[in-house]
């Protein structure tokens, strides 16, 4: 990232300052004004992204090129952004601690141009970051006995979110993610089974289960609602019978009556030997939707849309407030 990562107003206070010699330590905060009607907390996150795009600040010369063609910036002005880098200080809450209303953040304290620049990108990423963050731990605090699975990657808003999402999430407990970039990235667990298209390619779900069991005998879970869920968990069991002894296997329910159906799974699986078989469940989760299966026993959920994209409060009321200034 560059310093055109910003708004344009950002950079020609930035330029004014320079000119007038206004480059004495300033202090901004970036706080929450208020919650989300829908939040009693929010949860500190984003700082990484924003220590990195500070240490890597910087105009390259076709970007300062670019100010002077189309912004009309003087030759002065682009010397100055030219050598500019950020050399101030950050004070921040670590990620993942609990944040309110009006306490900040972070804080910066750089010379008035560093610190007036870099607003645009400070308040992009902690404010979303932090508004997912503050979705997942409420989806943990939710499902305190499941593994939660990042699955929201295919309907963030883009693959920049799916990125931060991952991590945001990761940081308030979700042991993994099936975006596999960021699972590389980060460190995380990469976590993934199968889609109904598989299923549906091979004559049957007996064939299909056994391909995929062949071909991953270390990560076999079953997609088992294709057709007839409680029919597909039967199938499951009948290919994970002929698997090696010591084989993993777990199964995934996406549709239906999940609550009903995990018991009836359970059951079915536990009567066939297959006691430590996971049970796992996507489709559509949110706090509440898993508060109301917290009795069901599901072993491990994916939890996308409704997380990923902070449904319930997709905005955050923030600021990046000067608040002291030589």
């Amino acid at each position: 990232m560059t310093g055109l990562c910003t708004d344009l107003y950002e950079i020609r206070m930035a330029a004014s300052y320079l000119r007038r010699g206004m480059t004495a330590p300033a202090t901004f905060s970036l706080f929450a004004r208020k919650l989300p009607r829908e939040r009693g907390f929010l949860v500190a996150a984003g700082l990484a992204d924003c220590l990195d795009f500070l240490e890597r600040l910087h105009f390259g010369a076709d970007e300062l090129a670019y100010l002077g063609d189309v912004v009309h910036l003087p030759h002065g002005d682009l010397a100055a952004l030219g050598n500019m880098r950020f050399t101030g200080d950050v004070w921040a809450v670590p990620e993942g601690r609990v944040v309110f209303a009006g306490q900040p953040f972070l804080e910066v304290t750089a010379p008035l141009p560093q610190a007036q620049l870099v607003e645009t990108a400070l308040l992009n990423f902690v404010t979303f970051q932090s508004s997912v963050a503050a979705k997942a731990a409420r989806c943990r605090l939710a499902a305190p006995q499941a593994d939660l699975v990042d699955f929201a990657a295919r309907r963030t808003h883009g693959l920049e979110a799916a990125r931060a999402v991952a991590r945001a999430s990761a940081i308030t407990g979700f042991t993994g993610t099936s975006y596999v970039a960021a699972a590389r990235e980060f460190g995380l667990q990469a976590v993934g089974t199968m889609a109904h298209s598989y299923i549906e390619a091979f004559p049957d779900e007996s064939t299909a289960f056994r391909a995929f069991a062949d071909d991953f005998p270390d990560a076999t879970v079953f997609l088992v609602d294709t057709y007839d869920t409680l029919h597909g968990v039967c199938t499951a069991i009948e290919v994970a019978q002929d698997l090696p002894v010591g084989s993993q296997i777990g199964i995934r329910l996406d549709s239906g009556d999940l609550g009903d159906l995990a018991v009836q799974a359970r059951r079915l699986l536990d009567d066939a030997g297959l006691t430590s078989a996971r049970i796992m469940a996507s489709g559509g989760f949110d706090e509440h939707a898993l508060a109301e299966l917290a009795e069901a026993p599901i072993d491990l959920f994916g939890v996308g849309t409704r997380m990923g994209v902070s449904a319930d409060a997709p905005s955050l009321d923030s600021a990046y407030k000067l608040v002291e200034y030589d």
